[in-house]
């Protein structure tokens, strides 16, 4: 979803050149790179928070975004100091994958009005969780086609996928579904996956998570990662919930 991350994740790691050397046996700096076990999908649900027929501005998406600095259990949300991690960038082969990779308007074939970009982690832990959280809102029924492409990848491309970047690329070895969060039947749809990648050499795997909802003309994403061979469990829930939580009351 632009595809989502801080310094701390593999995809951060690699668009900073892979400056940290111990984190090259993972990333291989060219060889990795980049939104319970219930279902990857639900049916949509009534009443949710209105959205204009052009979607939600800029303004309106960053007043229901979690703020600089705003804890978030005991991770601590903050922007990105240029544009975000380079969601552009990353496409998926084949491309009916791309969803799961990055849902970036420019590689994903869903043009968004406005984004809003935020990362939730531990700032003094380097090699810790780092969420990747991205708003978007859309004109018209594009974001029910956005899960629909969504929904349609993870079917598709359970069996694995390859992601690329000019110069770097890795081995989704496997997608399976992920846990949705608790507050799942709030939204319109919600879906989650739990991806298994491979290191450069094909050995080692590395565990990123994406969770998706819709609400309205609007969709939040997050993909959460770690630079280790960890298996994290899911997007953390707190994180999940206080972005959810905040995004309600000011659509309220």
């Amino acid at each position: 979803m632009f595809g989502v991350y801080g310094a701390g994740g593999r995809r951060g790691a690699v668009a900073a050149g892979c400056a940290v050397a111990a984190l090259m046996v993972l990333t291989g700096c060219g060889g990795g790179d980049d939104d319970g076990k219930s279902g990857a999908g639900k049916s949509p649900a009534p009443s949710r928070p209105a959205a204009t027929a052009g979607g939600l501005t800029e303004a309106e998406l960053t007043a229901a975004a979690l703020t600089d600095g705003e804890r978030a259990g005991d991770l601590t949300a903050s922007e990105y100091a240029l544009d975000g991690p380079l969601g552009d960038a990353y496409t998926a082969d084949p491309a009916v994958c791309q969803p799961l990779v990055s849902l970036a308007g420019d590689v994903s074939g869903h043009e968004p009005v406005a984004q809003v970009q935020r990362k939730a982690d531990k700032p003094e832990e380097m090699l810790g969780v780092t969420v990747d959280i991205t708003l978007r809102s859309y004109a018209g029924d594009e974001a029910a086609k956005v899960m629909a492409s969504l929904e349609r990848a993870g079917r598709e491309c359970a069996g694995g996928l390859t992601e690329e970047r000019a110069v770097a690329r890795a081995r989704y070895e496997k997608v399976e579904p992920a846990a949705l969060p608790a507050f799942a039947g709030e939204a319109d749809q919600a879906k989650a996956y739990r991806f298994t990648v491979l290191d450069v050499k094909g050995k080692l795997k590395l565990y990123e998570y994406l969770t998706v909802l819709r609400s309205g003309s609007t969709t939040l994403a997050f993909r959460a990662e770690i630079l280790g061979t960890q298996d994290i469990g899911g997007v953390p829930g707190d994180v999940m919930a206080a972005q959810w939580k905040k995004f309600r009351a000011a659509r309220a």
